[in-house]
């Protein structure tokens, strides 16, 4: 029970980006957001690439929760 009590979240936040230049960028504006936000723990998060013919897409989401003091 208290591992599945862990994973509980209270919020997500999608974070994603088609062209490469965004994508490259992709890792400092996560860092930037869980900066903005130390308040938070991210409790789990799942990454996924996708693309056809002309776009490759990068998403990155992360499961969070208030952080306890």
């Amino acid at each position: 029970m208290s591992e599945v009590r862990a994973m509980r979240f209270t919020g997500v936040k999608v974070f994603s980006a088609t062209k490469a230049k965004d994508r490259e960028e992709l890792g400092e504006s996560i860092t930037r957001w869980l900066q903005a936000n130390a308040d938070l723990e991210i409790v789990d998060r799942v990454v996924s690439q996708s693309s056809d013919n002309e776009f490759h897409c990068l998403t990155i989401v992360l499961f969070y929760r208030q952080a306890v003091s």
